[in-house]
């Protein structure tokens, strides 16, 4: 007998921050590792302002764990999901900051 493990989604949220910006975050926990991020989990955590996302953490494949930030695509290091998350609160509440 063949059983097929299926990704698990654990969180999918979205948040309104103004109303003209929202913070979107989706995570998975995927059956294998994700390419290039050592990992099991999927993401995609985002921040869009006016039609625009101006942040945004994910890990596509082939490319591992990322952030875009301020039209730049930058590494990050992903350690847990607690770490990552609170690294991206972080950075949503310094753009809010200079806005």
């Amino acid at each position: 007998m063949i059983f097929k493990v299926k990704a698990e989604l654990l969180l999918r949220e979205r948040q309104a921050l103004t109303e003209t910006a929202f913070v979107e975050i989706v995570i998975w926990r995927v059956p294998r590792r994700v390419p290039a991020s050592g990992h099991d989990f999927k993401y995609s955590l985002a921040l869009v302002a006016e039609g625009v996302c101006v942040l945004r953490y994910d890990n596509e494949a082939g490319k591992g764990d990322h952030k875009h930030i301020a039209g730049r695509e930058v590494a990050y290091r992903f350690t847990d999901l607690i770490t990552l998350q609170a690294d991206f609160w972080n950075d949503v509440e310094a753009w809010r900051t200079e806005q």
